[in-house]
């Protein structure tokens, strides 16, 4: 009897401990689900792309005389280059190794909110020598960028961006591209860097942390006219490597543009835009050396054949000095050609005239669910400090009226920017692509056009259509930073979201 009731004694205590054992397990999980990002996709099947990106202070060349200490992810500017195909899982490890938190926005590409790298909305910035993993199916091919959103204004501007290239499983998208080219436009200010003596002269010893000119973080927005380095993948023409063809390569460009001032590109042959944002434009026209503009945050892909006639140069087109240093060469490694002669032209490539019609996801007579209005303005803040503002609706962030949508609402928003000071704002949206359904009242006749991006100049209006279809709590913003982090940002909340973070105030977390 008493070995019996040993034995019972033995199996209670280790049902017991094993209940406890699970209970423990289950709040940990609870607790870990608390804190770190939850998971919701399935990766089951799929290759998985590991990659490990570092953010770290770097040395940099710009010009032959301007030597930075940039922020980089994985010591170079831009950051590397990450390619995956598409329906592949893409995995990354943030390392902080600077003295500021920092995150990574995923910009253009449709990721699950808790992947967004938004500090105080999706995530807590990665202090200073901790990680963060980020992970998601690149189920969109297209151009596409990273970058830090964390206090965004300074961090992109001293270099803290990189590239990432979704290609598309169907070979007959790309099948012909010969040569691949990613070409990263920015700019920067030679007087306000913490710069190397390089050359035994007395170089500008500046606060790198008021690169921006913002008055620590303050004030209306920023003299563009001070940006006076304009580089190609971080390097002025001077520092710059041709690209370089044979005769017959179908030849890829993708423009992106990670700094804060639309630029001209010109390409003095004939070329066809055949992407906007990563997205396909519909049967493209062939363009006859004509100008396209790129605005903050936009990408645009351009094709052409190398018909081996000459060798010639990419450049943009302006009247600031530092447009000179914003071109590369273009030559070809296997002939003996004569360089092309530059001309100078005013032609401009109207994106919403690219292509032929055809069906499309949305039409300007379409029932929405939800209408928007956005007026993108600015004016002067009761708060002596911060001058005039940038706002929508009246109203600077946080305290802009959110867009609520229901998961599957069709959305119309209507875009109009009455800045007083004529300001172009590149309206970004998170987590979804937009189709350009108007501009000033006239319904798009060519290609449907869909972008994440898109650059409302003074006095222009727009009509854009989304699908709600990516549930979670997303930034509707400019992506010139210096007017984002003044006030003009929105957000797009669903209804009935379950929140998965929540700003508990142990990070200094600064979204713009």
């Amino acid at each position: 009897m008493r070995i019996t009731h040993l034995l019972i004694a033995i199996l209670l205590i280790s049902f017991l401990s094993a209940c406890s054992q699970q209970g423990s397990e289950t709040n940990a999980n609870q607790e870990k689900g608390d804190t770190a990002h939850v998971k919701e996709e399935n990766f089951t099947g799929k290759k998985v792309n590991e990659f490990d990106l570092t953010a770290m202070e770097t040395t940099w060349k710009l010009t032959a005389e301007n030597t930075i200490n940039a922020w980089t992810y994985n010591d170079t500017v831009p950051g590397e280059q990450l390619r995956v195909k598409e329906g592949e899982v893409v995995k990354v490890n943030l390392t902080n190794e600077l003295q500021e938190p920092v995150s990574i926005h995923w910009h253009g590409i449709p990721v699950p909110n808790t992947e967004d790298g938004i500090p105080g909305i999706t995530q807590d910035a990665v202090l200073p020598g901790e990680s963060y993993t980020y992970e998601f199916v690149a189920n969109d091919p297209g151009t596409y960028w990273y970058h830090s959103h964390q206090n965004g204004v300074d961090q992109l501007d001293k270099g803290l961006y990189g590239t990432i290239i979704v290609e598309p499983t169907d070979p007959k998208e790309e099948a012909d591209i010969d040569r691949d080219y990613t070409l990263v436009l920015d700019e920067w200010e030679s007087g306000n860097y913490q710069v190397e003596n390089t050359d035994n002269t007395d170089h500008a010893n500046m606060d790198m942390n008021n690169k921006s000119g913002m008055m620590d973080g303050k004030g209306m927005g920023h003299d563009m006219s001070s940006y006076d380095i304009f580089t190609i993948n971080g390097r002025s023409y001077e520092n710059s490597k041709p690209l370089k063809v044979r005769k017959g390569d179908l030849v890829k460009l993708r423009f992106i543009n990670a700094g804060y001032m639309v630029h001209q590109i010109h390409i003095p042959i004939d070329y066809k835009i055949t992407h906007v944002d990563g997205q396909k434009v519909n049967k493209p026209q062939s363009v006859n050396k004509s100008l396209f503009e790129i605005a903050p945050g936009e990408r645009i892909d351009v094709e052409f054949t190398a018909d081996g006639s000459s060798n010639f140069t990419i450049d943009r087109h302006g009247e600031a000095e530092a447009s000179q240093a914003m071109k590369i060469d273009v030559v070809y490694e296997d002939r003996n050609v004569q360089d092309n002669k530059h001309e100078t032209t005013t032609n401009t490539v109207d994106i919403t005239q690219l292509g032929k019609q055809r069906e499309s996801q949305f039409s300007i007579n379409d029932n929405f669910d939800v209408e928007y209005e956005m007026d993108l303005a600015t004016q002067m803040s009761m708060d002596a400090e911060m001058g005039m503002v940038w706002t929508i609706n009246g109203k600077t962030f946080p305290d802009v009226s959110p867009l609520k949508v229901n998961k599957g609402d069709k959305v119309k928003v209507t875009l109009t920017n009455n800045s007083m000071d004529k300001a172009t704002h590149p309206m970004h949206l998170h987590g979804h692509f937009f189709q350009v359904l108007s501009k000033n009242g006239e319904p798009l006749s060519h290609s449907p056009i869909m972008k994440d991006t898109l650059n409302v100049k003074p006095g222009e209006t727009y009509e854009v259509a989304f699908l709600a279809d990516n549930p979670g709590n997303w930034l509707f913003h400019c992506h010139d930073l210096h007017h984002a982090s003044n006030g003009m940002v929105s957000m797009v909340n669903y209804n009935n979201f379950k929140a998965f973070y929540q700003d508990n105030g142990n990070v200094d977390n600064q979204p713009e």
